[in-house]
């Protein structure tokens, strides 16, 4: 039943395996497999993980540093194999207990781990108690609860018809017995209905006559007072003509609209030679630095002083939540009972802390699923390790989350845009980067950037307008480009422009667009090709199906997913549904996938940087760029530990 089972310590060093009878395919692909996408990538919150065919199941003991991993075909449904392998790790602990404290990698490899008769014992055992439990078989009819009922009780219980029924009777009834309980409301309920008037009008003694005159005197008093009473009302005043509405006149706004007409001068007041003379005076602010070379990283000042003093308040809340007051020597070996190591962690340690920081994450701006699943993998990390000496539990996780959040951001490959260029380069064709996201995040902000950058670099861009949804897009492109190129004018009269547009218009075929701009920036020998895609959500089946087809069809060296920093639990559906869209509209078996991810707007959100962690967690892919204004030069590389310890900062 199972395909193979090995245990091997965190180093690297095989110290028992196991295969099955027929197995012939070797299992160091799906081992290796599990410890680059699980283990090294801090993902161990889930313990299991699937291969092509294979499902693996896995178990860390922390305290000796060894992994357990066991392996079965994924068509099988074994439900023995978590208790299984719970039983081989402490059934290997308790034997070769004393060869693996002596800690170190020559120890292991010369102690011999013979332990193929306890293990095939712990699997007959294993698989027999599951045929001893089996199915559950379903009960008869007689022996269910509704065998027991009448029809008459499932009747009456079944919508409360029937009770309306009766209840509409019984109120019915209780109105024809009300005179008899209590009679003197009948008598008055039987009383003529003049005589209620004049109770209710306040008439009561008086005689018939005396009731008529005294209405013909309300009657003739109202005649007389009602004119008079009309002047009392507060007379209306005369209807004043509106005035009309006056022309706001601003304080530095001029006296005249013509001074505020710069299409046809440059800021000096003389006329314009040309819009690349337009854009380079007009604007003072465009004088920008060089960025050339590599993007510098993004930086966020954290003292460590303030996370220690995080920590400490977190280990004073729980250490007063838990230690009880019994005396000064009580209260003090308390303390140091929580703060002495030599003690394995365990789950009900950590569960308080890890509690704490599950909620700093998801109010750091971490999705929920994320952050619950990071926690998960910490406490499987830490379970069951030593601590060491004078070392509090919540310094330890702290630490241990850390740590991972380390690991999670840093990426599994650079992504090297100016190496990839300059291979591209060599081999006569451009780079083409595709620009992908849900509307409004910065798109095509965001390649105008990057645009910059390349040409500082010494690099010649097309830019694809692919955008022929929204209006405005190719406009917005075309300044872009225009400003770009009053950036970097040529320097002979006869040299092209180091930026160029390929645009179509609106409501054209984007895939066909993208492939003709690829084609001409082949030809005019360009050296990257930054296609602009429009915006989608990520629900909107008809443009991820379009999206799907631009990416199939032009095969691009790279996507990039533009998103923004202030999303929290919406960064998860997004990205797992462009992949998804993806790949279930790609032509090929291994289809293009998101490659990196582009966080916008950066500077907008403190310390709460949470997505760039629920980003990179979900596909597993690079922060490429990241921007951090609105200038061509706030473009930063990410610096992972700057991020984590502004996520960690309290």
């Amino acid at each position: 039943m199972l395909d193979f089972f090995t245990i091997f310590s965190k180093g690297g060093i095989v110290l028992w395996c196991f295969q099955g009878t027929g197995v012939t395919e070797s299992f160091t692909g799906p081992v290796n497999a599990l410890i680059r996408s699980v283990i090294l990538q801090e993902r161990s919150g889930n313990n299991s993980y699937t291969h092509d065919a294979l499902s693996l199941k896995y178990k860390l003991d922390n305290e000796f540093e060894l992994v357990f991993v066991v392996g079965f075909q994924k068509i099988l449904t074994l439900t023995y194999v978590d208790k299984f392998i719970d039983d081989v790790q402490l059934h290997f602990r308790d034997r070769y207990k004393n060869e693996l404290e002596q800690k170190g990698a020559l120890t292991l490899l010369n102690s011999c781990f013979a332990f193929e008769d306890d293990f095939k014992m712990l699997l007959c055992e294993a698989e027999e108690s599951s045929k001893a439990r089996g199915p559950t078989s379903m009960r008869s009819f007689n022996a269910s609860l509704k065998s027991q009922k009448t029809v008459k009780s499932m009747i009456e219980t079944k919508g409360g018809d029937k009770g309306k029924e009766q209840g509409g009777k019984k109120n019915k009834n209780a109105k024809k017995e009300a005179p008899a309980v209590e009679p003197v409301k009948g008598e008055q309920a039987k009383a003529p209905a003049s005589a209620q008037k004049t109770v209710e009008n306040g008439n009561q003694g008086l005689t018939q006559e005396d009731i008529i005159q005294k209405k013909r005197e309300e009657f003739i008093r109202k005649r007389m007072w009602a004119p008079a009473e009309k002047p009392s009302k507060s007379p209306k005043p005369a209807k004043e003509k509106p005035k009309g509405k006056e022309k706001r006149v601003w304080t530095l706004g001029g006296s005249s609209t013509k001074e505020l007409d710069y299409s046809q001068r440059n800021g000096n007041g003389a006329h314009a030679t040309g819009d690349h003379v337009l854009d380079a005076q007009a604007d003072p602010g465009m004088q920008l630095s060089s960025m050339k070379g590599d993007l510098l990283a993004v930086d966020y000042e954290s003292s460590e002083e303030e996370e220690e003093d995080a920590v400490e308040r977190v280990v004073v809340a729980d250490t007063s939540k838990k230690i009880p007051k019994k005396g000064a020597f009580g209260g003090m070996f308390g303390m140091l009972k929580g703060l002495v190591g030599s003690k394995s962690l365990s789950q009900e340690d950590m569960e308080p802390v890890l509690d704490k920081m599950r909620d700093h994450l998801i109010a750091k701006n971490v999705a929920a699923e994320i952050a619950s699943q990071l926690c998960d993998s910490v406490a499987k990390k830490l379970e069951g390790k030593v601590m060491g000496t004078f070392t509090t539990v919540a310094s330890t996780v702290k630490g241990a989350l850390q740590d991972s959040l380390v690991q999670i951001l840093q990426p599994k490959r650079r992504v090297d845009i100016l190496r990839d260029v300059l291979e591209a380069r060599s081999q006569r064709r451009p780079f083409v980067i595709t620009f992908c996201g849900v509307n409004g995040v910065g798109k095509s902000t965001n390649l105008a950037k990057i645009s910059f950058w390349l040409i500082e670099n010494g690099f010649t861009v097309l830019i694809a307008a692919c955008d022929t949804f929204r209006a405005g897009a190719v406009e917005q492109l075309r300044t872009h480009q225009r400003r770009l190129n009053s950036l970097h004018p040529p320097q002979d009269d006869g040299e092209r422009p180091v930026v160029q547009l390929y645009e179509k218009g609106y409501g054209k075929d984007a895939a066909g667009i993208a492939m003709e701009a690829i084609a001409y920036a082949r030809n005019q020998a360009f050296d990257v090709v930054l296609v602009d895609t429009a915006g989608r959500m990520q629900d909107n089946t008809p443009l991820m199906t379009a999206l799907a087809k631009l990416i199939a069809v032009n095969m691009p060296d790279l996507v990039l997913f533009v998103g923004e920093a202030l999303v929290g639990n919406e960064a998860v559906d997004q990205l797992v549904k462009f992949n998804q869209a993806l790949a279930d509209h790609s032509m090929s078996d291994k289809p293009r996938l998101i490659d990196g991810i582009v966080l916008t707007k950066f500077d907008t959100i403190d310390d709460k940087v949470g997505a760039a962690i629920s980003m990179t967690y979900i596909t597993g892919q690079p922060i490429v760029f990241v921007g951090t204004g609105q200038t061509y030069n706030d473009l930063r590389s990410l610096n992972a530990r700057a991020v984590v310890g502004a996520l960690m900062k309290a």
